[in-house]
């Protein structure tokens, strides 16, 4: 049997496969951006975490002496678990693990921080540099002898700032390379290397094994938190949508397998205003129809049937007295009329009852039944001499059903047994309690029946054994009338081949004592 894979997984399947092109495309996205240049990377929050470490160095470099700026940036790499160091704008190390740059950081560090960027734009002051109307020590004053160095004007008497403050924006750049490959993010910082040749602002490279560098150049926290939310949001969205869906197709389905059963009273809701609404009006109005097909040619068997019982009955006293009044040449004929005739009527009064258990159902009341007392009633009734009939009834079983009803069920299934298979075995009639509802079995030793015919067995006229002959059965109606009559009480029938050999029909009732 081909496994089945239901709508809902279908549709939520899908609703993932969605989300998974959502990510491929936002990845093959980024990788584009990060294929342009890794530095679109520190244009966001990227850059600002940077940005903030760089601020917060410089702040604590900036009043030290140079002898401890080593163990200021050896702290910073502890503590966030990355390599910093310190280089000047021609690539000279100043701080920090000693370590070679790959060629094209120390290349991308003189091209983005030149010496040169550490001049100031037209009147600005550059520490260092001579300003207008300043005098150094050592610059001659006018009459060629140096100014003596207790007139030399101090800084802060000028309302200049002790340390070196560069002006500008900080630029940033991010490189992948060396060997073994890794994550180099440089930042300019607003200071020199006061023990060194001043060649302009100091470069602040940070680097890492991995693009997310601790967090600290790349977060996804951020992102699976949006992901999360997406995911949420759709499941949310989507999720009425599927159930309504799901739920109505599901009622429908049921409905249609009740009405494939016979149940032709079943309706399904049809409150949507949409095509599955349209779909189950449409599925109502079906039922309704095949109800009255149905029920019609019922009727209508059931009135042939009524109105060939008295001409049948008159038939048989006409060949009653027929065969009493003729000679002995013709009662050979008359005899065999008259087992025709039986045959008829036996057809007649099996059409009759199938017509009253299929029409009658609506005004059955039903009533609890004591099970082993039906189930002995209908034993007495088909036993034969020359089989054997066991029964296995549990103790105070009840059932709600017709007793008339229940007991010709019964009949009809022993009577098929012992037919067609009394002379393979004892025939077992059992009942109990099975979740919550009466189970009454009637199981023999016979040969089974074809699994292709299981389903069949119970349509009107349907017989296994096609030739319909008087010494293989009867007309194919017994087991019809089983199903209709137990179908009236408000139960179920099924049948199945038993291991290894035999029939098995289940009947199922509704327990008394369940409403």
């Amino acid at each position: 049997m081909t496994a089945r894979f239901p709508l809902y997984a279908k549709i939520l399947g899908w609703f993932f496969v969605n989300l998974l092109l959502l990510a491929v495309v936002a990845l093959v996205t980024v990788r584009g951006q990060f294929r342009f240049g890794l530095d679109a990377l520190l244009a966001g929050r990227a850059g600002e975490r940077v940005q903030a470490v760089a601020d917060l160095l410089t702040a604590e470099l900036r009043p030290l002496p140079r002898s401890d700026w080593n163990a200021v940036v050896e702290r910073f790499s502890e503590a966030y678990r990355l390599e910093f160091h310190l280089f000047r704008g021609d690539g000279g190390h100043v701080a920090g693990p000693e370590v070679r740059l790959p060629p094209v950081v120390a290349e991308r560090v003189r091209d983005r921080f030149p010496a040169a960027a550490a001049r100031n734009r037209p009147g600005e002051f550059q520490p260092g540099a001579p300003r207008p109307g300043d005098f150094q020590s050592g610059t001659p004053r006018p009459g060629g002898r140096p100014m003596p160095q207790e007139f030399q004007p101090r800084p802060e008497t000028m309302g200049i700032p002790p340390g070196p403050v560069l002006p500008g924006p900080s630029a940033k750049f991010m490189l992948h390379a060396g060997e073994p490959r890794r994550y180099w993010v440089g930042v300019r910082l607003p200071l020199v290397d006061r023990d060194g040749p001043r060649t302009g602002p100091l470069v602040l490279l940070v680097v890492s094994d991995t693009l997310l560098g601790r967090g600290l150049f790349f977060d996804f926290t951020p992102l699976l938190w949006v992901g999360a939310a997406v995911v949420l949001l759709s499941v949310v969205l989507w999720f009425p949508l599927l159930r309504g869906i799901t739920r109505s197709l599901s009622q429908m389905a049921a409905a249609t397998e009740r009405i494939a059963e016979g149940q032709f009273e079943v309706r399904v809701p049809a409150r949507r205003r949409d095509e599955l609404g349209a779909l189950a009006g449409a599925v109502n109005r079906m039922a309704g129809r095949l109800g009255g097909f149905v029920r019609g040619q019922k009727r209508f068997l059931g009135d042939i049937a009524h109105e060939l019982c008295s001409p049948l009955a008159r038939l048989q006293l006409s060949i009653g007295i027929l065969e009493q009044r003729a000679d002995p040449k013709m009662k050979e004929t008359v005899s065999d009329l008259r087992e025709e005739v039986e045959h008829m009527a036996e057809l007649v009064n099996e059409l009759l009852s199938f017509s009253k258990a299929s029409l009658g159902a609506s005004a059955i009341k039903l009533q609890p039944v004591a099970v082993r007392e039906v189930i002995d009633r209908a034993v007495r009734r088909e036993s034969a001499a020359e089989v054997t009939i066991r029964t296995e009834v549990a103790e105070g079983l009840s059932a709600q059903a017709d007793p008339e009803l229940l007991v010709r069920s019964l009949s009809n299934l022993i009577r098929n047994a012992v037919h067609h298979a009394g002379h393979a075995g004892p025939i077992t009639v059992s009942a109990g309690r099975e979740d919550g509802a009466v189970e009454i079995r009637v199981a023999d030793c016979g040969p089974g029946v074809p699994e292709d015919a299981l389903p069949k067995l119970f349509d009107p006229f349907y017989r296994v054994d096609e030739s319909r002959t008087r010494e293989t059965g009867g007309v194919g109606l017994g087991l019809t009338i089983v199903k209709t009559c137990i179908e009236s009480c408000g139960g179920s029938v099924s049948c199945r081949n038993r291991q290894p050999s035999g029939l098995e029909v289940v009947l199922r009732l509704k327990a008394a004592d369940e409403r």
